[in-house]
């Protein structure tokens, strides 16, 4: 739904320019992209098939540079080298304590110059420095590829989602980062306002408040709307620059982190690859909750030869991050007393 919005958003922006501009839902843990074409909207999928893609980027030993779903696999053999939630990262300084908290959990080295910078070696022993920006562009680079492959046309112009309390400097370097991609971000759009407006383009019946409940991989937004036969205004905004899906698997994480320690006496909180392979297999299993009760983590030669297996319910995930279920809630009061509107049943 929110890419479909910054589809139309790029849409109107050809209508007036007769150029092909693509939207980009720029991601903290997955990145998609659509085009306006032939009168509809198509999510365009990537050179696996898929039409969402991991915002990871990896350096192999050897040089050469991963972006999506192979750097996603670097994960548990090349922890250090393998970067993501760069989105937490930029237009950040290194005093935010939200940096100071995320850099505890990353694998990587972020090194300190001014703004946090991701250090990693490029291969062969040659480490490089780059800004979170630098990074973000690599995944539009990809981004921007995939739609070239699908259009068979070069694309220079996109529409570039951003989490709706990002601040100026965060939206500054999110169009940074676009320009780094060789793309000219002609409008910065908020993910719960395109997720809004995606939903009312269809409707067309009176008038109509719109609450949107955007919980990422990595920020809460929450956003009313209201909707006027399609006309659209945002009234109230409100959410959480570091709230999301990374925040509940870290719980889940360090729950089996704990429990592993109590059972064999042995810490595994500063081993990069036993705590990237439980980080893998803890976003699967949070994923399979969805549908069951309960689901099964199996790692093989988790920790020094030894394996790990441990059930997790759904009852247990929801209990682990209960404190921040209820934090969403907060924003979501905020929003409506800022609307002046009240919970109520529909109509």
């Amino acid at each position: 739904m929110l890419l479909v919005c910054t589809v139309f958003g790029a849409a109107d922006y050809k209508r007036i320019t007769g150029k092909t501009v693509i939207g980009i839902d720029l991601g903290t843990t997955y990145s998609c992209v659509g085009v306006f074409k032939n009168g509809r909207v198509e999510i365009i999928a990537n050179d696996q098939g898929s039409r969402i893609t991991p915002s990871y980027v990896a350096f192999t030993s050897e040089g050469e540079r991963l972006i999506g779903d192979a750097a996603k696999n670097q994960l548990t053999s090349n922890p250090e080298n393998t970067i993501f939630d760069e989105k937490r990262l930029i237009g950040r300084t290194w005093g935010d304590w939200s940096v100071q908290e995320d850099i505890k959990y990353l694998p990587f080295k972020v090194s300190f110059q001014r703004k946090p910078h991701i250090q990693v070696d490029i291969g062969g022993g040659q480490v490089k420095t780059f800004a979170p920006e630098e990074v973000c562009a690599m995944v539009l680079t990809k981004m921007k590829e995939t739609a070239e492959a699908y259009l068979g046309e070069k694309v220079t112009h996109a529409v570039v989602t951003v989490p709706t309390y990002f601040n100026d400097a965060q939206r500054l370097a999110t169009k940074d980062a676009g320009t780094i991609a060789g793309l000219n971000v002609v409008r910065i759009i908020n993910e719960a306002t395109a997720a809004g407006i995606a939903y009312g383009l269809d409707k067309k019946d009176g008038v109509k408040n719109i609450l949107v409940f955007d919980l990422g991989g990595g920020s809460f937004d929450v956003s009313i709307l209201t909707i006027d036969n399609g006309a659209f205004q945002v009234i109230a905004t409100n959410g959480d620059t570091h709230l999301g899906g990374e925040d509940f698997d870290q719980r889940i994480m360090e729950h089996f982190i704990e429990l592993y320690k109590k059972k064999t006496g042995k810490d595994v909180s500063k081993n990069n690859r036993a705590v990237q392979k439980l980080r893998r297999e803890v976003e699967k299993a949070k994923r399979a909750l969805s549908a069951r009760h309960q689901t099964h983590i199996e790692i093989e030669y988790f920790f020094k030869g030894q394996d790990f297996s441990e059930t997790l319910t759904r009852v247990k995930f929801e209990e682990l991050n209960m404190d921040l279920f209820r934090s969403t809630l907060k924003p979501v009061q905020k929003v409506l007393e800022d609307a002046e509107l009240k919970k109520g049943p529909e109509g």
